[in-house]
């Protein structure tokens, strides 16, 4: 290693002629020291305490090393570090950073859990421990949502959607799905977001087999979600978005019964095309002469034959797409709704914002790894499923603080009302955040703090 030198030329050029070299013999070394602002976000949230609670844990206490809690938060932390798989265990288990976030002594001799021993871990929960962890993963968003918003929650909507988990061995219920044309499982997630604010939380995250129907048993978890969510915030009118997997007769009647808004997505039929046919021939016309994409909206009332038992409302956008030099494309879209706005409200400012519940999933995907199901038994991927979500909890809980969003919005507010009860007068400008301030303001000495927090907050 002393022969490895070079001289610093690149990153200080002109500053340091001597030459530099670098020992990689530090023992006590972590890449993941970020990694302790998520164990303050799950003391804050109590989130692994909460799932761990629920655990029963079977073995013989005098050959116990390492509690449930304590591999509970060794996975969930090593997710949402990027180590998906319990083979990075191997190579994490002296890791001071890890060590520290499961409440090891970082410099202790005492290891993390192993691999088999994380594995026993995941293969032992049963269905009935899984549905009370789900609870408590609703029950703690929902709660911190609560603490957050207070009284102010006047709409919270809804969104479920399903995705596909490629399964690449001999899992139990991986099937062959007809839709996405490979073995797989379909996780069934459910998030929910308050008034007009963008950011959206995972509540629910359920595995179905790779057969599973296309509503699956998102009536069952679309029931338990509006029912917690009606706990939390009583006062507060409901919004269920779907896609039109979903549009199926017993989640639309359930949807009425409820007394909920629901935007559902229609698949077209012959029946529908006939109702919207007028507005196309106009969208036609209109994009012949403009030589544009064109698009109208209208609505109708709409009943099947033998499924609906009433007429509902549908909202439909007539939309013809030009592309380039390519043919001019036909584009009807169908909403089922009970919405009273006008149709192309309903569609653009109501249905049309579930979209972005597909940015959710591929953070899911490609930051979290929640397509890692690779047990052989079906509840322990489940679990699995269910540690990812606790890991992205956590994960939204520091992107909140960090970026300042509506938890910073809320957070300025609440500084700058106290700042009026003491006297003082707060003016927010494009560039600046000016403090107006008595002489007799108490606590003076402690002004450049409040001013670098409202700044922080408000920028």
């Amino acid at each position: 290693m002393s022969q490895d030198i070079t001289t610093q030329c690149v990153l200080f050029p002109g500053l340091l002629r001597k030459p530099v070299m670098v020992r990689f013999d530090q023992r006590q070394g972590s890449s993941d020291g970020g990694a302790i602002l998520l164990q303050a976000a799950d003391r804050q949230l109590g989130l692994s305490g909460a799932l761990a609670s629920y655990l029963r844990d079977e073995r013989q206490a005098g050959k116990v090393e390492h509690t449930i809690h304590e591999m509970l938060a060794q996975r969930i932390f090593g997710m949402a570090c990027g180590y998906a798989d319990t083979n990075d265990v191997a190579r994490l288990a002296g890791d001071p950073v890890h060590k520290l976030l499961t409440g090891l002594d970082p410099g202790g001799e005492k290891d993390l859990a192993s691999q088999p021993t994380l594995c026993r871990f995941e293969n032992a929960i049963g269905p009935r421990e899984l549905f009370l962890c789900a609870q408590a993963l609703a029950d703690t968003v929902l709660g911190r949502q609560q603490r957050r918003l207070k009284k102010r929650v006047r709409r919270v909507t809804i969104d479920i959607d399903t995705t596909d988990d490629p399964t690449h061995g001999a899992q139990q219920l991986s099937f062959f799905n007809g839709h996405y044309h490979h073995w797989c499982y379909l996780p069934l997630l459910a998030f929910v977001s308050f008034n007009q604010e963008q950011e959206q939380f995972l509540v629910a995250a359920v595995l179905q087999p790779g057969n599973a129907a296309p509503a699956g048993v998102g009536l069952g978890l679309l029931r338990r979600v509006v029912e917690r969510v009606q706990r939390y915030f009583p006062d507060a009118g409901l919004r269920v978005r779907l896609d039109s997997a979903f549009a199926t007769p017993e989640i639309l009647d359930y949807l009425d019964e409820a007394k909920v808004q629901y935007t559902v997505s229609l698949i077209s039929n012959r029946a529908l095309d006939r109702e919207a046919e007028a507005k196309m021939q106009q969208a036609r016309e209109l994009s012949a002469v403009s030589g544009q994409s064109e698009r109208l909206y209208g609505e109708c009332r709409y009943q099947t034959n033998k499924t609906w038992k009433h007429s509902r409302r549908v909202v439909f956008k007539a939309e013809v797409v030009r592309e380039g030099e390519r043919a001019p494309r036909d584009n009807p879209r169908f909403v089922v709704t009970n919405c009273s706005q006008s149709p192309r409200w309903v569609y653009e400012n109501i249905y049309c914002q579930r979209g972005d519940i597909e940015n959710r999933i591929k953070e899911l995907h490609y930051g979290l790894e929640i397509g890692r199901t690779s047990c052989h038994d079906f509840w322990a991927n489940q679990l699995r499923v269910l540690m990812t979500a606790a890991a992205y909890v956590l994960m939204q809980e520091l992107r909140l603080r960090a970026t300042g969003t509506a938890c910073a919005r809320s957070q300025v507010t609440q500084l700058r009302e106290y700042l009026l009860k003491l006297g003082a007068r707060v003016v927010t400008s494009v560039r600046r955040v000016v403090l107006h301030l008595p002489r007799s303001f108490p606590f003076l000495h402690s002004f450049r703090h409040i001013a670098l927090g409202l700044g922080a907050a408000a920028g």
